[in-house]
């Protein structure tokens, strides 16, 4: 007898190539089976006319609640919106990653993955009223520091992040992401980078990315867009994916237009992952949450299995994940069930551009480690 069986779904699953309505069970924490189930369950759940996803993965969030002056709660944010693993994108840094381990991420019900932040004390002055770049002062920087506490805790850790810019490192140019770049080579992790406004500038930072590194904020408005003048994806953007670097949405606070998206978009460039980019300055708007980040994309006429895959198994290649990301047996047991509401609904980007949607996606339900989790 398995432990939980969803009947009679519409199952998404990009990895597998697998979009047809069917059963799914779990059983000691993973997936069981796929298709018909014909076995009975402790639980069984009708799902008749709703969607069935690969467990949600949100690459882009920030999760030290208390910590540091950014955070959410990850289970009061994830559990609503069906997110199965929130991928912590460098709250904590050397100095105050054991913190988040034993106070956020081991008690938490939701599964979280950190990046590691270059810079000593993380992301420690991001607020409505005061914002200092943690990477403008170099002396916070260390990457023996960084590069210690990345081999201690290298069981959760998925990559180093650097934030790149005025609002993240002031004047500091191009040397805090030398600096993670180096860290994420000795430790054979992703480099996730973060680009705001100049400087540095987007023609200083494409090139250092490498095979398998992430640029979060990929879709961010002007300047320091991908997006040239003329209309054309930039040259050294094009390049970067060539070369198989990850472009990552990272809605947040001021980090997506709808202007850039749709001219990527329609020049066939679309994200490798979705990501909401929520902390405290976004979750109330206008990245709202994953799901809401996620409608953007129907509302711009993104096919549904480009939206699940960029949701879930992208999501997982990109931290090197093999045991997530799709309902192949003997993997993790999680799942999210999705409907999509339709009506009239108004999506904001960063800028104050509205653009209109007639699909939202909505969450009734999760499955976390094989069980039933909303």
């Amino acid at each position: 007898m398995h432990d939980l069986v969803l009947r009679a779904g519409r199952i998404v699953d990009p990895a597998r190539g697998h979009d047809a309505v069917g059963d799914i069970a779990f059983s000691d924490g993973r997936v069981a089976e796929v298709g018909t189930v014909t076995t009975g369950a402790r639980d069984e759940r009708d799902v008749t006319g709703m969607i069935v996803t690969p467990g949600i993965i949100d690459l882009h969030t920030h999760v030290y609640w208390g910590g540091t002056s950014l955070g959410v709660d990850p289970d009061s944010y994830a559990k609503p919106n069906g997110i199965t693993t929130v991928v912590d994108a460098g709250s904590a840094g050397a100095g105050n990653f054991k913190g988040l381990r034993k106070h956020i991420i081991e008690p938490a019900e939701v599964r979280i993955l950190p990046f590691l932040h270059i810079a000593f004390p993380g992301i420690f002055a991001l607020s409505r009223l005061v914002n200092r770049g943690e990477s403008a002062d170099l002396t916070l920087l260390d990457c023996q520091a960084c590069l210690e506490v990345a081999r201690e805790h290298a069981d959760i850790v998925v990559g180093i992040k650097v934030r790149l810019g005025r609002g993240g490192s002031g004047n500091s140019g191009i040397a805090p992401m030398e600096m993670a770049l180096e860290v994420a080579e000795q430790t054979g992790l992703p480099l996730m980078t973060h680009l705001d406004y100049p400087p540095p500038y987007r023609p200083e930072v494409m090139p250092r990315l490498r095979k398998g590194d992430i640029l979060t904020h990929c879709f961010r408005p002007f300047p320091n867009s991908p997006v040239a003048g003329d209309g054309a994806v930039q040259a050294d953007v094009l390049a970067a994916r060539e070369r198989g670097v990850i472009f990552d949405i990272g809605h947040g606070k001021g980090s997506f237009g709808f202007e850039t998206a749709m001219t990527m978009l329609g020049q066939g460039f679309l994200p490798d992952v979705i990501s909401s980019d929520v902390h405290a300055l976004s979750i109330d708007g206008p990245a709202f949450n994953m799901l809401n980040t996620m409608s953007k994309f129907l509302a711009m006429d993104v096919p549904l299995v480009e939206i699940v895959r960029a949701s879930t198994i992208n999501a997982a290649r990109a931290i090197r994940l093999t045991d997530r990301g799709t309902f192949e047996p003997g993997l993790l047991g999680d799942a999210t069930v999705l409907d999509i509401e339709t009506g009239t609904f108004t999506f904001e980007d960063v800028v104050g551009k509205t653009i209109e949607g007639s699909q939202n996606f909505v969450c009734r339900g999760a499955v976390l480690d094989g069980r039933w989790w909303h």
